[in-house]
């Protein structure tokens, strides 16, 4: 491994029910139906512009994208100020791959103003300094365009990088790209991933567990994983 690349809600941060706090807020406002389990297994780690017209059953214009867009994800940035942290064992392992000279990434879905709010939460900005976001390419998961441009932005083929994401079109994303996958249970169960067509290579609770498990060569004292 050569290059690692996260996906950043509900990955790097278990941020998860906070955009789930603030949809709800937002389809009771639109009077839209609450959203579902199903819905989010369909929906998560996609781009806005994707969400807002399934949620509205209706194709919507720039602007009412742009308007909509806005105001659920100040909704997020307001709730999450000061609730924030890493998922369990993510900075542990970001120590070992900064220590290993692997290369790091985020490949997100996530708007520009929720990137910088994220991260500036997490205090790890200046150490993720390189992020890639679906609205900077052309297709959003569950094509594999952000995880390929991320893979190009750091200089490493993308079948020499590991993925890691919480969402199954995220890592149908990161497979079409080429990469392994790693898998969270932070957002989905074991039985969401397992019953996707397209399946992770490890499946984790958390970066404590991969660090366990199959990331353990990463740790000081083990050989360099390959």
């Amino acid at each position: 491994m050569r290059g690692a690349i996260f996906d950043l809600d509900g990955t790097i941060v278990d941020n998860m029910p906070v955009h789930v706090e603030a949809f709800a807020v937002f389809v009771e406002r639109h009077r839209l139906p609450p959203l579902t389990l199903e819905d989010r297994r369909r929906l998560d780690g996609k781009r806005n512009r994707d969400i807002f017209p399934d949620l509205f059953s209706r194709p919507l214009s720039e602007e009412e994208l742009t308007v909509y867009a806005e105001e659920k994800e100040q909704l997020y940035r307001t709730f999450s100020a000061g609730r924030l942290s890493p998922v369990p064992g993510f900075e542990r392992l970001l120590a070992a791959l900064e220590q290993r000279e692997v290369a790091v990434a985020v490949a997100t879905s996530a708007p520009p103003e929720n990137v910088v709010h994220t991260l500036r939460e997490l205090r790890l900005t200046d150490r993720l300094p390189v992020v890639v976001r679906s609205d900077e390419v052309p297709r959003g998961k569950p094509w594999p365009d952000v995880f390929l441009a991320a893979a190009r932005r750091l200089g490493i083929p993308a079948a020499e990088c590991v993925a890691f994401e919480d969402a199954p079109a995220g890592v149908a994303a990161a497979a079409a790209a080429g990469m392994r996958t790693v898998a969270l249970t932070t957002s989905f169960g074991a039985v969401d991933f397992e019953a996707q067509e397209v399946r992770p290579d490890h499946l984790v609770r958390d970066f404590e567990e991969f660090l366990e498990g199959p990331g353990r060569q990463l740790l000081p004292g083990t050989p360099a994983p390959r």
